[in-house]
């Protein structure tokens, strides 16, 4: 096959290529994933400039207003564990819908080949231009932030030392399957987020080699098997009791009419209950442990994580739980169980979430996700430090600095949508049509 790409030509083919496999029915997913890019980007901001606001900072003591705003809005608003759990339950829950949509095996083979590239490809360019920006360059400036704010939540990315530990932290990005949080590549990449990308990566394969059995069996069954399924990998602490919960919600609204049965609920004798309280009990329950938990008694945050196999550690229970590693907690895997079913079950929360301004937000937070801690990181704690050397007290600092990255994040993240992230989509289905002729 003969390749050529004409400049004129190259926006339209990419556009095209990038949602080829997109279902139009399912974008109120990408819309509800816009929802968190501004989560994301409240949570990396407020981390660096006010981190008593954030839930679970270890800052636990500031400015009365940051403790208010950690006790009440952080919880939902701008809270990491919640976010990125969410994030992870998404991604399983679209990922499988072009096999379940059509139950091909190039499909199937297309979008395990293809998974590879559509991550590595924008994640190696925004890991090289972070580990250029503060490698190359002194990270003092940072570190003197991060002492003058006393901001002992986050710390300076790490400095490579030569081109192997770079390419080192890169390469085992993609090979981790537990201590997400304390691997290089995490500590050298700003606001330490880029964990997520391992798990998304590890735990995209438990849902491809989970769906290949959809097609081959009964629904009962499969149902009775995912529960099982979603147990264990909930005893042994492992991110598939996410994953394969948002294959199983796929699985039965695509092939088990889930919105029409939960419409009309179930039937007790002569009575019909509806199922939307059980879905806001969920929700309820979740978060009150997320209040109780983060405003009231912290100091019992970390016990719920107890109560798992202790598969890492020796003990029969996880006693010895690393709270500095990401954690798959049940608080959020409630509140995120019954807004998802509660989404699936009504279409005026799908119309919401259609909005076109959330569906392009979905489309590009990839790039939102990349691109922000690399900025806040330098443009914005340069911005503070100028600010702060003028005299300008703390919160107007702050203020401005907020002010100057909200648009240099949105536009540096459509550069990089355009001139990263959808050309990636490109060549992975390019790269999948020339490996399989």
């Amino acid at each position: 096959m003969k390749f050529q790409l004409p400049s004129i030509r190259l926006p339209s083919f990419a556009s095209s290529g990038s949602q080829s496999s997109r279902i139009p029915s399912q974008d109120y997913l990408i819309g509800l994933r816009g929802l968190f890019v501004v989560q994301s980007f409240l949570f990396v901001f407020l981390k660096t400039f006010l981190p008593t606001a954030v839930a679970d900072s270890k800052n636990t003591a500031g400015s009365l207003y940051q403790i208010i705003l950690r006790k009440t809005l952080s919880v939902l608003l701008w809270n990491e564990s919640f976010i990125y759990s969410f994030i992870i339950f998404l991604s399983a829950r679209t990922l499988c819908l072009p096999y379940l949509a059509h139950s091909d095996r190039s499909i199937c083979s297309s979008s395990i080949f293809r998974r590879n590239l559509r991550l590595w490809i924008p994640t190696f360019i925004a890991f090289s231009l972070s580990a250029a920006a503060f490698s190359a360059t002194s990270t003092s400036y940072i570190s003197e932030f991060l002492a003058k704010t006393e901001n002992i939540s986050t710390v300076a990315p790490m400095r490579f030392r030569n081109f192997l530990v770079y390419f080192n932290s890169m390469f085992d990005l993609f090979w981790l399957t537990k201590w997400y949080g304390s691997q290089a590549a995490n500590i050298a990449f700003p606001s330490g987020t880029l964990w997520i990308v391992s798990v998304l990566y590890q735990q995209s394969y438990t849902v491809f080699m989970t769906m290949i059995t959809v097609p081959y069996t009964r629904a009962s069954w499969r149902v009775k098997a995912f529960l099982v399924f979603i147990v264990t990998a909930w005893w042994v602490q492992s991110w598939a009791w996410y994953s394969i919960t948002g294959l199983l919600l796929a699985d039965a609204v695509l092939n088990m009419n889930f919105q029409s049965k939960s419409r009309s609920g179930f039937r007790i004798g002569r009575f019909r209950i509806p199922m939307w309280p059980f879905y806001g009990l969920l929700i309820v329950v979740g978060v009150l442990q997320q209040y109780l938990f983060i405003a009231w008694r912290p100091e019992y945050r970390k016990n719920e994580l107890q109560g798992h196999t202790g598969l890492y550690t020796g003990g029969s229970l996880n006693t010895r739980v690393d709270l500095d590693q990401p954690q798959a907690r049940d608080d959020n895997y409630l509140i995120i169980l019954g807004l998802m079913l509660l989404v699936e079950t009504y279409d005026g929360l799908q119309r919401v979430l259609r909005c076109k301004a959330f569906v392009e937000m979905g489309k590009r937070s990839f790039s939102f996700f990349l691109m922000q801690p690399i900025l806040i990181y330098t443009a914005g704690i340069k911005l503070y430090m100028h600010l702060d050397a003028t005299g300008v007290n703390h919160e107007l600092a702050t203020f401005v600095c907020f002010i100057v990255c909200l648009p240099l994040v949105g536009l540096a993240s459509e550069i990089f949508y355009r001139a990263v992230d959808i050309p990636s989509i490109t060549i992975a289905r390019l790269m999948w049509e020339w490996i399989r002729k």
